[in-house]
């Protein structure tokens, strides 16, 4: 566990300059070495170099998204550049390439242990890649493309957080908040208390386009300002727009690209990836596209009838989907976020739901540790025991939203497992839950616990690694690869044993009524013509930015991307992009860049995969345990298509995946 209680802003920048040092004098040893190239005193040693880089990186930059500030954010804009250009020297330095190279070629006579031939592979694969063979005029243009690219995604976060916290839409009047709980608009109150705007009620904003307030908000010019501020988010022609700094972040990666012999940046990621081509991952996408868009028109119909009750001839707008939708999920199934709200508070939920599905799949038990130092007071810890009572691990839950963090949910690593340095996991989950009122309950959307299944799920895959080398550690696996096993984990949610241990009334105590456990499954298809509609546009506009050759000059954001919609067929008025290009921040400032198709692309996994714990009997230690030896410990010390084939038997099939999405018409 990192010493948070005696770390001080202060000491990140000798942090990392000794880090940085200690990585170079270390590579210069394996590089300048006069002894000839050995599996153990180059891969190994490569293996074993740059402990404290990684381990102030990790906790910085884990800072930096959960909880940073002005300091921090100057520090990451100067550090940024260092680190592309340290990476490059590793991976351009032509002694270090050389030695790699030798061993690679005689591979087949070294006697490597499968893990240990896997990582010569993949170390030889990542310095061709990053551009080892190119000519010495190239290498140097290569440095300054990702010198400059690291700058770029850097001030992409930092205008989106600015202007995130600045369109935050501020309510005078309570009237105007009908439909939102007490307790919301409390906490409403309280964030814009802590502005400065006593009496007062400050609505933030969430990192995609639709607000989860919309759902509930009944006042429908309300509900307008509060979309409209969340897609003109980095588009406003201020200091924090984004439209300049995105379109030279995908000229530059159009030109690295090329560089390194491919045709875009999108070929050259997905080249790496489980779906090897471009081609393959969009024709994925477009395959989905049009069932998805029927299904959404469809619902548009319906949506529109319930409007014009309300608002005679009014015509539907983005704002009204999610609020009509929910009168649409309450009519039809009796169910809506309202009424679910009571039965999971958060505790509830992590411990009784999330913790207890672990522990029957996989024998884990957890410990809160008060004792242990943290980043933030709202952070709590846990020690992660296994089966055998041995200690496996920490976990850290980040769960409340707040200034200082960035939108969205994720998980982090501070310390990757690998037996070759005797390291055990320290992992964190950030989510962005709204603070209840002092003393008041945190209750959940059902859209919120499906979150802290799921990045519970990657919390998993780097708990249950077991590999030698750190390379390989827990989710070091393909992009497309990354969110199956997250995606698996949603599925113990609403498995009955998991819901009525965690699903119980907050005042009450009484469990969630199966009359509303049958209506939620009943309307699990309700609302995927939206759902996959929005990703689908999403991942396609990241296919078009990253599909663009040097030839390509984009003068105008907002024309590139209404015509990449129109194209792909996306391009729906009621139903926009999960994320539009100025804040869409997986693919410009975090690591999705070409790879957003992943999570459709993994969701064919995890369809397949649930049908097999369904048919070998479901929440059961025996499947858990099969689940765990065969994919999840093994991070990505084997390619991981060997590894699904190995657990499921087969190559996957996409029909669980059509008929959960209700594309059977796909």
């Amino acid at each position: 566990m990192p010493p948070f209680d005696r770390i001080t802003e202060e000491h990140y920048a000798p942090a990392f300059e000794a880090g940085l040092a200690e990585h170079a004098a270390e590579i210069e040893a394996i590089a300048g070495s006069a002894e000839p190239p050995t599996f153990d005193n180059t891969i190994v040693a490569l293996e074993r170099s740059g402990r404290l880089l990684g381990r102030v990186s990790s906790v910085f930059f884990n800072l930096t998204s959960s909880d940073t500030n002005p300091v921090l954010q100057d520090l990451q804009a100067e550090v940024a550049p260092k680190l592309a250009a340290h990476h490059d020297a590793i991976r351009l330095d032509p002694k270090l390439y050389g030695r790699v190279r030798e061993l690679y070629e005689r591979r087949e006579e070294l006697g490597l242990d499968a893990e240990s031939a896997w990582l010569l592979e993949r170390v030889h694969t990542d310095f061709e890649r990053a551009g080892a063979g190119l000519p010495e005029a190239d290498q140097r243009r290569l440095r300054k493309l990702n010198e400059e690219l690291s700058m770029l995604s850097t001030s992409f976060q930092e205008n989106l957080l600015r202007d995130t916290n600045d369109l935050a839409v501020l309510v005078d009047d309570p009237a105007e908040l009908a439909g939102l709980s007490a307790d919301a608009i409390a906490s409403a109150g309280e964030a814009a208390a802590a502005r400065g705007e006593q009496g007062r009620y400050l609505l933030n904003l969430s990192l995609p386009t639709s607000q989860p307030l919309l759902a509930s908000l009944q006042n429908r010019e309300l509900r307008r300002r509060l979309f409209e501020a969340s897609v003109s988010r980095g588009n406003r022609g201020n200091d924090n727009d984004n439209t300049a700094v995105l379109r030279r972040i995908a000229a530059l990666r159009a030109e690295r690209a090329a560089l390194l012999g491919y045709p875009h940046h999108a070929g050259y990621v997905i080249s790496d990836e489980t779906a090897r081509t471009s081609d393959a991952a969009v024709g994925l996408l477009e395959r989905l596209a049009p069932a998805a868009v029927a299904n959404a028109k469809r619902d548009a119909d319906e949506l529109q009838r319930y409007l014009a009750e309300d608002v005679p001839g009014a015509k539907l707008e983005p704002w009204d989907w999610a609020f009509y939708g929910e009168r649409v999920r309450k009519a039809r199934y009796d169910v809506d976020d309202a009424t679910l709200r009571p039965y999971f508070e958060l505790d509830r939920v992590l411990v009784d739901g999330v913790f207890f599905a672990a522990g029957k799949l996989y024998g884990l038990s957890f410990t809160e540790r008060h004792d242990l130092p943290k980043y933030h007071p709202e952070v709590r810890v846990f020690e992660v025991f296994d089966a055998d009572g041995s200690p496996l691990g920490l976990f850290l839950g980040d769960y409340y939203t707040r200034d200082s963090k960035r939108g969205g949910a994720w998980m982090n690593t501070f310390v990757d497992q690998s037996d070759l340095l005797g390291d055990r996991p320290v992992v964190v989950n950030n989510l962005n839950i709204t603070r209840p009122p002092e003393g008041e309950p945190t209750l959940l959307s059902f859209d919120e616990v499906v979150t802290a299944f799921h990045e519970f799920g990657h919390a998993l895959h780097a708990l249950l690694s077991a590999v030698k080398y750190p390379t390989f550690s827990g989710t070091n696996v393909p992009r497309d690869f990354v969110e199956y096993p997250s995606q698996v984990n949603e599925m113990w949610m609403l498995w009955p044993e998991v819901l009525a241990n965690y699903a119980k009334h907050h005042q009450t105590g009484e469990p969630l009524p199966q009359r509303l456990v049958e209506r939620l499954e009943e309307s699990a298809q309700y609302g995927q013509g939206f759902a996959t509609t929005e990703y689908l546009a999403a991942a396609l506009l990241d296919q078009a930015w990253h599909g663009i050759s040097t030839d390509d000059d984009i003068s105008d954001v907002t024309r590139f991307e209404a015509q990449a919609l129109e194209k792909a067929g996306v391009a729906l008025h009621t139903v926009p992009p999960r994320y539009r290009s100025t804040y869409f921040a997986h693919v410009f400032s975090g690591g999705y860049s070409a790879g957003y198709y992943s999570y459709i692309w993994s969701e064919v996994l995890d369809a397949d995969t649930v049908e097999w714990f369904k048919e070998n009997g479901g929440l059961s230690r025996a499947n858990g345990d099969h689940f765990r030896r065969e994919l999840l410990s093994r991070g990505g010390s084997l390619d991981s298509m060997a590894a699904f084939r190995t657990f499921r038997g087969r190559d996957p099939e996409i029909t669980p995946l059509l008929k959960r999405r209700g594309l059977t018409g796909a």
